[in-house]
């Protein structure tokens, strides 16, 4: 599989087999994140991979109750360790840590794994699930697993609605 063809085949799964994830697997989807760019080389980023049932439950509840936070057999939570506004005014901490998802994603679905990027949770629930400390900006999370459904297309918009070239 391409990049290209990654990128345009990747979907949100939502609904996982029960089958474990082979650590090596999981090792690789990680490798992807760690080795992704960050601002100026900072890599100031976790990565914490949740397997126990008993913590998935917990962040299934600190993801406003999402079940496929607890169909899946594993999630990742990515969190930045610092941050510091770059010049443009963004945050690097969501910067990185979406890059790092990006990467972690996209290798994901090149190894037959599914996940779906959730953006609604509750930090102080997933903070307290897995101990993390006050100073560390929780970013992102995705469930982890073998995708027991395969997600249609969503509809995109036309390449010249989200494109332009040389101005606005």
């Amino acid at each position: 599989m391409t990049v290209a063809e990654a990128i345009a085949t990747r979907r949100s799964v939502r609904k996982y087999d029960s089958r474990p994830v082979d650590e090596t697997l999981l090792r690789e989807v990680l490798e992807a994140a760690r080795i992704s760019p960050s601002a100026a080389n900072g890599q100031n980023w976790r990565f914490i991979l949740v397997r126990d049932p008993a913590i998935l439950a917990k962040l299934a509840v600190a993801a406003d109750n999402q079940p496929s936070m607890i169909e899946a057999p594993a999630a990742i939570v990515a969190l930045a360790t610092a941050s510091r506004d770059m010049s443009c005014g963004q945050p690097t901490s969501t910067v990185d840590c979406s890059i790092a998802m990006s990467y972690l994603i996209l290798r994901a679905h090149e190894l037959g794994l599914g996940t779906c990027w959730l953006g609604r949770f509750f930090a102080d629930k997933v903070r307290d699930a897995l101990a993390i400390p006050d100073d560390a900006v929780i970013v992102a999370m995705t469930p982890i697993g073998y995708p027991a459904e395969t997600p249609d297309a969503r509809p995109r918009k036309a390449f010249d609605e989200v494109v332009s070239f040389d101005k606005y």
